[in-house]
């Protein structure tokens, strides 16, 4: 009996040796296989960051674009209030922005029209490029706005002689305002489309790229405006509808070539702030020039007057 216990003892030792190897083999698999997932896991988190797309909720840009006031959430109607859209009231069903997003928007439109001596198309285009952050599809994505080159090249066009001003705060170009001490035109500060859409705070998509369907301007995005816009015709206000100025330009776009229309309608029958501001202005000038010319007939009239006595008195001695 003596010689068989430490046969028996050997026996038991290499079970548990041989039975703790096995656990020790199944916890390093487990901890392998929980290490792969969370590396997947992780992985297909950052795609949706990497590839510049989400998950359908509002993030806010950064750069010289204030935060959504709904970061997080998906976009949503804005009801009327005091935080309903200044502009950009297409995008009113179905937006990330509020009033914080178009308020610095309205006020670059009026310094445009003003300051910066901007012609109808390009307070139109700019109005268009600066919406961009209230289109739904822009909002959800990371980053400042993915503009089409495209659109930016029409904007320089229209814009390159208009009155600009580096932000000192922002350090981004702004149209020229009151207070700006130094100004110049577009062509004096960039070249080129591509330039002022990203020195304006924006981010661009290159033209050479077949496919424009992810950037603001292209034909998909304009075509979802334009949608936008036909549901919410019902939406604009009755004294827009009315100007005289609106009902002209609404002829001119329907002349238009259709490949025109959509971006022009957007432009000028959608948000509208752009044309208002030139009819205020070219109305300002009218009222400005038919006062000037009023005060010269007064003034003709009182020297007329003056003489008129003069010449009778004249006339009474050359007939004595």
């Amino acid at each position: 009996m003596r010689a068989v216990e430490p046969r028996s003892t050997t026996v038991f030792l290499g079970s548990v040796r041989e039975h703790s190897a096995l656990v020790l083999g199944r916890r390093m698999r487990l901890e392998y296989y929980y290490g792969v997932l969370l590396f997947l896991t992780s992985f297909n988190l950052l795609i949706p960051y990497a590839a510049g797309k989400s998950n359908g909720v509002c993030i806010s840009p950064g750069g010289r674009f204030p935060p959504f006031s709904n970061e997080g959430k998906p976009p949503r109607k804005v009801s009327k209030g005091p935080k309903d859209l200044t502009l950009c009231r297409v995008f009113r069903r179905k937006t990330c922005c509020d009033v914080a997003q178009t308020h610095p928007a309205l006020l670059s439109i009026r310094r445009l029209a003003s300051t910066g001596e901007a012609g109808q198309e390009c307070l139109q285009l700019w109005e268009l490029l600066e919406c961009s952050i209230c289109d739904p599809h822009v909002g959800v994505q990371p980053g400042p706005p993915l503009i089409c080159a495209s659109l930016c090249d029409r904007v320089y066009q229209a814009c390159s002689s208009t009155y600009f001003s580096m932000d000192a705060k922002t350090q981004v170009l702004a149209p020229c305002g009151v207070s700006h001490f130094i100004c110049g035109r577009a062509s004096e500060w960039i070249s080129n489309g591509t330039e002022l859409c990203r020195v304006s705070g924006f981010a661009v998509k290159p033209s050479d790229e077949i496919e424009e369907t992810s950037c603001y301007g292209g034909k998909a995005s304009l075509d979802s405006i334009a949608d936008s816009w036909r549901a919410s015709q019902s939406g604009v206000p009755q004294k827009v509808e009315n100007l005289g100025v609106l009902e002209d330009f609404q002829q001119w776009v329907r002349e238009m070539p259709f490949s025109e229309r959509v971006s022009w309608a957007v432009g000028g029958m959608v948000l509208t702030a752009g044309l208002l501001f030139v009819s205020k202005r070219n109305s300002h000038i009218q009222h400005q020039k038919l006062a000037a010319i009023q005060r010269t007939a007064r003034k003709l009239d009182v020297k007329m007057n003056q003489k008129s006595p003069v010449s009778q008195g004249n006339r009474k001695g050359g007939g004595r």
